[in-house]
């Protein structure tokens, strides 16, 4: 495909000057041209939709998420991936982001890794992919060879499969099941992706992850109460957290997380029904992990 036709190599007519703009005359635009990012998003979200159901299915059977790409929308994928972690306390294997030449091209890119063909089926080989996965792949071009590469073995593994681009009728569109599809025009600075396409992948990957997490019962109300307390902050946050979730004073949130060892969510539990440990314990997994069903 020509490069020309990519709305993301396009050159921005309101940006022509950029070179001769004011500081805050090129912060206007770029704050305008990111307006648009989540309205471009809009048009998608029946498919980002369809995307989650696929996500929830994977982890109800005991799949995984993983997210592939290369350059920023790899790195996207892997924050996105890491965070989940502790903003859910999920095993860091339940959610996976894999970038084109490993952990090093985080920091460097790897020369040649995004343009192998072969190279994402040789990590998802080593992850023992299996149909139970959903395999979302990232690329703002719509056309890298590495996502292509590892839509392709998901297809033939008969795992689900996504894939997220910022333009239109893209090349990785028609290697998956869902393809969420988001053009936010030409970029403030020719070709830089890491601008409105990587903030539109990012907020998508966002809507992904936090509603497949909260489908599977990881969130009370509006709450993230399987928060893992691994520093100061985030046991004062989990505290607070057991606190607005039953309306508790502070003296009866501390001891009830302490009996729980540090787990707000079985502290809730246990607040709610005034039952032990033990018993709160078997709700939540009689629950499946959802509050709601375990206290009523």
């Amino acid at each position: 495909m020509d490069l020309d036709k990519l709305s993301t190599e396009r050159r921005n007519p309101g940006t022509m000057n950029l070179d001769k703009m004011s500081i805050k005359e090129i912060l206007i635009k770029m704050n305008e041209e990111d307006q648009k990012v989540p309205e471009a998003i809009q048009s998608a979200l029946p498919q980002i939709e369809q995307a989650v159901k696929k996500a929830v299915d994977s982890f109800n059977r005991g799949g995984r998420l993983i997210y592939i790409g290369a350059g920023t929308s790899g790195r996207l994928g892997v924050l996105d991936a890491a965070e989940c972690v502790p903003t859910f306390g999920v095993s860091p294997d339940m959610v996976v982001g894999l970038i084109a030449g490993g952990d090093e091209a985080m920091m460097v890119a790897v020369e040649g890794a995004e343009d192998s063909m072969t190279l994402a089926e040789e990590d998802l080989k080593k992850l023992n992919l299996t149909q139970a996965d959903t395999v979302v792949g990232i690329a703002a071009s719509g056309r890298t060879p590495y996502v292509i590469g590892g839509l392709e073995y998901a297809t033939q593994v008969d795992a689900s499969t996504v894939s997220i681009s910022c333009n239109l009728d893209a090349a990785i569109s028609r290697y998956s099941e869902i393809a969420i599809e988001v053009d936010c025009g030409p970029e403030v600075l020719t070709g830089s992706t890491r601008l409105k396409a990587g903030t539109a992948q990012k907020l998508i990957l966002n809507m992904i992850s936090t509603t497949s997490m909260v489908g599977i019962g990881k969130a009370y109300q509006n709450l993230m109460v399987d928060v893992q307390a691994t520093n100061q902050k985030l046991e004062e946050r989990s505290k607070r957290i057991i606190m607005q979730a039953t309306d508790c004073s502070e003296e009866v949130a501390v001891k009830a997380f302490k009996m729980a060892n540090k787990n707000a969510k079985l502290a809730i539990v246990m607040i709610l029904t005034g039952d032990s440990v033990e018993v709160a314990e078997e709700k939540l997994i009689k629950a499946k992990g959802f509050i709601h069903e375990s206290v009523n």
